[in-house]
């Protein structure tokens, strides 16, 4: 990452309601206008349907391999088909919208793809069993991911030149596939667990493609691996904050004194009423007093986060969580005590 890089105090995770990449595009740098507002991002439209969804868009980046729609989920195949068109063409469609509203824009922006043992957890083989269950299809996809996110960002920079990118991994399943918790296709039987280091290691692998941008790993499991996604590279950590405990307060507080910044996610991805943006942060606040940190250093750390993706919310929601999300991170660098 470079020593110049400049994050934003709030931004989305990813997915978003509806299926217009032009409105959406609009809603989203609308909301965070760059360092000062927050960081725009390359927004997911699952409704669209599937190589709309986190799976299948990331599987319509890979090179040299492909993948399928079958009634049991994406399953690799020898060529691209129908299903690996349909994905790339809705990431085309995203990226013009999200070009057509980034002119002369200068700053952080985000773009998110499936981390390599989701998508191992998630892709099947011919057998129908996932690319988890065998090491060197774990690898060959984890090659061809990092291959297709080289030219996934190369493309970004091309349209958005002053943009500052950060690359988001996001690894729903890492704990499970951690833990050998991710079920066999007959779902009497689970996989075994893959060992850390290899875990690490690729993950490392996949995130040294941001070059001189920044990576950040998200999950909104519980138990997120805060030490392993730090040694694997991760200049930052999204996750769920009302799913932390206690277990994870050593963990963080190395985090942040070994300047990872942290994705907190505090405002609800689902339609309610939202708290005042101060009551958002104030769990944050409190936590950050548990851990004896230097509450000066809080704006700096957390970039403020709706608790996970947004494609469950209607659209007015939506809008309302990111506006939400920029006026909490304020009320955080106002106040931090």
């Amino acid at each position: 990452m470079s020593e110049t890089f400049t994050w934003g105090p709030a931004t989305g995770i990813g997915s978003m309601p509806g299926g217009d990449a032009r409105e959406t595009a609009k809603t989203v740098t609308g909301s965070f206008e760059g360092a000062e507002q927050g960081i725009p991002h390359l927004a997911e439209l699952p409704a669209r349907g599937p190589g709309a969804d986190m799976i299948g868009r990331t599987a319509g980046m890979l090179v040299d391999l492909y993948a399928r729609v079958e009634p049991s989920g994406w399953r690799i195949g020898d060529r691209p088909g129908r299903d690996t068109r349909r994905a790339r063409a809705w990431l085309g469609e995203d990226l013009d919208a999200l070009e057509e509203f980034t002119q002369g824009y200068q700053g952080p922006l985000k773009v998110q793809a499936v981390g390599p043992w989701t998508l191992a957890a998630a892709l099947e083989l011919r057998n129908g069993e996932a690319a988890l269950s065998d090491p060197g299809a774990c690898r060959d996809l984890a090659g061809s991911l990092a291959e297709g996110l080289r030219e996934h960002l190369a493309d970004v920079r091309r349209r958005v030149p002053g943009a500052q990118l950060i690359l988001q991994l996001d690894e729903p399943s890492l704990i499970a596939v951690l833990r050998g918790q991710v079920k066999t296709a007959s779902e009497y039987r689970t996989h075994r667990a893959v060992d850390r280091q290899v875990v690490e290691s690729t993950l490392r692998d996949v995130l040294a493609v941001r070059g001189d941008g920044a990576a950040v790993v998200h999950s909104c499991a519980p138990d997120v691996p805060f030490a392993l996604l730090r040694r694997a590279g991760a200049d930052a950590i999204s996750f769920d904050f009302s799913l932390l405990t206690e277990r994870d307060d050593e963990a963080i507080g190395e985090a942040v004194e070994g300047g990872t910044k942290l994705f907190a996610g505090v405002v609800p991805g689902v339609d309610g009423r939202l708290s005042d943006p101060a009551g958002s942060v104030m769990g944050v606040r409190t936590f950050w007093r548990r851990l004896g940190l230097d509450p000066g250093s809080l704006a700096e750390s957390v970039v403020v986060t709706p608790s996970c993706g947004l494609a469950g919310s209607s659209p007015a929601y939506a809008r309302e969580v990111l506006a939400h999300c920029v006026r909490a991170a304020r009320s955080l660098a106002d106040n931090p005590e």
